[in-house]
């Protein structure tokens, strides 16, 4: 199909006057709207404004512009002689090729502080019309909606003088992705606006861009790809900068996402080293080395091919420390130069800036494909609270012992259930993760942490449904336990507390981690 016909109206204006230019010194006529074609007349490319194909002038502030008959005709028919006679009847000349992209709803919701009626402005009508029918009919015309397609498509319109088939073919697929997307965006903003608690409307949809292809999944058999939400702002995995190391891994990614949104609980310096999707160390210290290296000490061996998150920039001498083990990556709001120098020599190292990590992403949902649906939930932000926890023993638990089993708590969010947490002097020197009773995770958790558990205190992601996970904890020396109560034994575990002298506090918050 010859090209003889192209109708451009575009927001994003990337390389639109050399693509237009091209067209023009083709033969072919160009048709123009508004912005763009005031931009193309500037820079000396002939084109029609709109009006003069419509009879009609561009009304209601623009909102009015290319739907019309004129311009849709053109558009949809068919190259059929019945069709273009009709055309000819009314005087409509075919358009073969469209090039549109929409308002900037995306740009525009992303601003602070936006308006209700902003938003609706930046809600684009004719452009998704013009899209949508040419890309239905694309055994005649071609749809163009994204500027990196402008030099391929000018190149094979030199070499072809027209486009083939297959290509209009695929810039219609892209193109009804296109429209899916931007209407996806519009849907989920509204869903911001009136959904409220109740915000899981009847339609879930999701648009996401693919960010990257991965060597593979899990295993080397498995493909796989990471793809980003960009409606998503602010610091997270997946808008993290890598600054140097190899390309990440699909493993590598939800490590790295686990390490981060733990991190991200605390205010004071914190270092937590990530394996097989469980915290292996965690701990805060006065400084960033001396939280990394207590975190490393916690469990050396796992440490060993783990990812490491910390909370605040990365300097020289935790940099110093970080190099002497192998890990497979470090997330950190920045680094300084020397901690750059001296990481970059690990060439597989990776390095990951994700900014400064003050408040939470807009990405309030958590999404896990199940075979033949989503399952959709509320990200789980819920923090326990000193003044609604609640001491049920006969011991209460000192002022020191409150702040650990508070960081104990914390961390326990974190680790797949049944999960267990044991923490002493600001340290995790215990984690019994992923078991199917609570008596098992803890025994783990105990060995793991050995001597070490003598003072320490325990966390649990649920309520104890036996007395049994206290008793354990008595033969290794815990002194308290936070969990979040709510079993109809809780009576014998409180009672088996107070026979061991251990304090206890629910916090009624349960942390189940699937």
């Amino acid at each position: 199909m010859k090209v003889k016909r192209a109708l451009i109206s575009v927001s994003d204006k990337r390389g639109l006057v050399e693509f237009a230019r091209g067209l023009a010194d083709l033969g072919v006529e160009l048709v123009s709207t508004g912005g763009t074609a005031k931009a193309l007349r500037e820079a000396g490319v002939p084109v029609i404004y709109i009006s003069e194909v419509t009879g009609f002038p561009e009304i209601l502030g623009g909102r009015v512009k290319t739907l019309h008959p004129n311009v849709h005709g053109g558009i949809l028919a068919l190259r059929s002689e019945e069709h273009l006679n009709q055309l000819k009847e009314h005087q409509i000349t075919p358009i073969d090729l469209v090039v549109v992209n929409l308002y900037p709803f995306r740009q525009t919701i992303a601003k602070p502080e936006v308006t209700l009626e902003e938003a609706i402005e930046n809600i684009d009508i004719g452009g998704p019309t013009m899209v949508r029918a040419a890309a239905k009919n694309h055994a005649y015309v071609g749809i163009v909606v994204n500027p990196d397609r402008y030099g391929p498509v000018l190149e094979t319109l030199r070499q072809q003088g027209e486009l083939p088939g297959a290509l209009r073919l695929e810039l219609a697929r892209e193109a009804f992705a296109h429209t899916a997307a931007y209407d996806t965006a519009i849907a989920g903003y509204l869903n911001g606006v009136v959904g409220g608690a109740e915000g899981f409307q009847p339609l879930f949809s999701l648009t996401l861009e693919k960010a990257q292809d991965l060597r593979y999944g899990e295993n080397p058999h498995q493909q796989a790809a990471f793809y980003r939400d960009p409606a998503i702002t602010g610091p997270c995995i997946a808008n993290a900068r890598q600054l140097h190391g190899k390309e990440l891994s699909y493993n590598n990614i939800l490590d790295a996402n686990s390490a981060l949104e733990l991190v991200r609980e605390f205010s004071r310096p914190v270092a937590v080293i990530i394996k097989h999707n469980n915290p292996c160390g965690t701990a805060t210290g006065e400084s960033l080395t001396a939280a990394y290296k207590k975190a490393l000490a916690a469990d050396p061996v796992s440490a060993f091919g783990g990812i490491v998150a910390v909370n605040r920039e990365v300097d020289e001498g935790t940099a110093a420390e970080m190099a002497q083990i192998f890990l497979e990556a470090i997330v950190a709001p920045d680094f300084t130069a020397g901690a750059l120098e001296i990481l970059t020599k690990k060439a597989n190292l990776r390095l990951l800036k994700t900014g400064d990590l003050t408040g939470q992403t807009l990405d309030k949902l958590e999404v896990r494909k199940v075979n033949g649906g989503l399952l959709v939930q509320q990200a789980d932000r819920v923090v326990a609270n000193p003044e609604e926890c609640k001491v049920v023993t006969e011991r209460q638990p000192s002022a020191e012992e409150m702040e650990e089993l508070l960081l104990a708590m914390t961390v326990v969010k974190h680790v797949k259930s049944n999960a267990i947490v044991l923490s002493k002097e600001g340290q995790i020197i215990g984690v019994g993760a992923g078991q199917m009773n609570r008596v098992g995770s803890a025994r783990i958790a105990f060995e793991q942490a050995g001597e070490k558990a003598r003072g320490a205190v325990l966390a649990s992601d649920a309520f104890f449904p036996f007395r049994d996970t206290v008793d354990e904890a008595a033969k290794a020396g815990i002194k308290a336990i936070i969990q979040p109560g709510g079993s109809i034994r809780d009576e014998e575990s409180i009672q088996a507390c107070n026979q061991h002298g251990i304090a206890m506090v629910f916090t009624g918050i349960r942390h189940f981690k699937h």
